[in-house]
């Protein structure tokens, strides 16, 4: 076992300032002697780090004020306007970027087609993509304080390194150092649905959540758990790969070296390779078929379809179920372009766990959507700029 570091006096100050600018971002307009209060922190404290927060950009003034009887106080309130960040999605067929500030209003997004581009073709198209929100005139003058990336694939964060993303063939890929060499400014990378999981929790349907899951069902299956309004990463920072579980004792003992047993029966690839096997034993052709086609043909009562999506249904219940007992959630969010169909979806899983396990959370579809990754790397690039502290005490 790691010994536990201590609190240093820089580290404390830190902790301080997480603590005010989140209570000012989620509960503004708020005075300082209502911070000091709730935080239980002394009022010359947090008008020190007000101070701070306010010449930093980050706090300002509200123009209200408060009154309890006596001196009238004035208001802060989140200063969502005074920083730009670039999120951008590197999952699925296009590249999708953004540009918002912390409040999670989009000034401008962009979106490329990388043809199916992996290496040093895809790291090119990234940087085509970060020059033009660059130079997007919807900037006007404001700064850009970071950008975030969402990689599908394992990432190890700290140092920004592509452990494996077989979509865009990087192994062992340097992506934040490639990216500092050409853009001088903060970059953060991280896992795509670990970014999503982060933008539900501060702009999504997961705000009033400190522990909950997002799971997205897409080409592939993944899931980003946040444990006490933090993101859980793994030993080798690769929790939530759930594309990997395995959905029954038929899928044990066979390789899934790049593709996992619940992928290969529940995402959009399985989904659509199974539909083609069943078409192909009836000697339809099949080729080209889409997910959405097959969703649309369970909707309108074709058998094939149905028992696809009622199977595809079950094994998706199963993975829900196992997320539910095992973290506990107060909400699963599901994410992922297989969330068109979440009327085929949600209701029937609900009905196939009731009753299996103890405590089922709601779940609910995404708020954010194809935004939820962009949203979560503005979340990623200010923790990682501005020394964001989460603290909890054991009880």
């Amino acid at each position: 076992m790691l010994h536990q570091r201590t609190i240093t006096g820089t580290d404390m100050r830190d902790i301080n300032r997480s603590a005010i600018l989140e209570i000012i971002r989620r509960e503004s307009p708020i005075s300082r002697t209502t911070i000091a209060r709730r935080l239980g922190v002394s009022l010359p404290t947090v008008m020190r780090i007000v101070d701070e927060l306010t010449e930093e950009g980050f706090v300002r003034m509200h123009g209200d004020t408060e009154w309890s009887g006596g001196r009238r106080r004035s208001l802060l309130e989140f200063n969502a306007e005074g920083h730009v960040v670039m999120g951008i999605d590197l999952g699925g067929a296009n590249m999708f970027g953004a540009l918002a500030d912390l409040g999670g209003n989009v000034i401008d997004e962009v979106e490329i087609d990388r043809h199916s581009a992996g290496g040093e073709e895809c790291l090119r198209h990234l940087a085509e993509l970060i020059e033009a929100l660059l130079a997007s005139p919807k900037l006007q003058g404001r700064q850009v304080r970071g950008v975030g990336v969402g990689v599908p694939g394992i990432t190890h964060h700290r140092e920004g390194v592509v452990s494996w993303a077989f979509a865009l063939n990087w192994q062992d890929y340097p992506l934040k150092a490639k990216l500092m060499e050409r853009f001088h400014m903060p970059i953060t990378v991280d896992n795509d649905v670990n970014l999503a999981a982060l933008g539900e929790l501060w702009f999504g349907a997961g705000q009033k959540a400190q522990n909950m899951v997002f799971i997205t069902v897409a080409a592939g299956i993944g899931a980003g758990i946040i444990i006490d309004g933090a993101l859980y990463r793994g030993s080798h920072e690769a929790s939530g790969e759930i594309g990997h579980f395995v959905p029954g004792r038929e899928f044990l003992g066979q390789c899934y070296a790049e593709f996992g047993a619940l992928e290969s029966m529940a995402s959009g690839t399985g989904i659509t390779e199974r539909a083609r096997r069943v078409l192909a034993a009836q000697g339809t052709a099949a080729e080209g078929l889409r997910v959405e086609q097959v969703f649309e043909a369970a909707r309108q009562g074709q058998p094939w379809a149905q028992e696809i999506i009622d199977e595809t249904v079950d094994y998706l219940a199963i993975a829900v179920a196992n997320m539910s007992v095992a973290f506990d959630p107060e909400i699963i969010v599901l994410g992922g372009s297989v969330t068109h169909f979440a009327d085929q979806l949600i209701g029937p899983m609900l009905r196939r766990i009731n009753g299996a396990i103890p405590t089922p959370p709601p779940l609910v579809v995404s708020a954010l959507g194809r935004r939820a990754v962009v949203m979560g790397a503005i979340t990623h690039v200010l923790h990682n700029t501005a020394d964001f502290y989460l603290v909890r005490k054991l009880s």
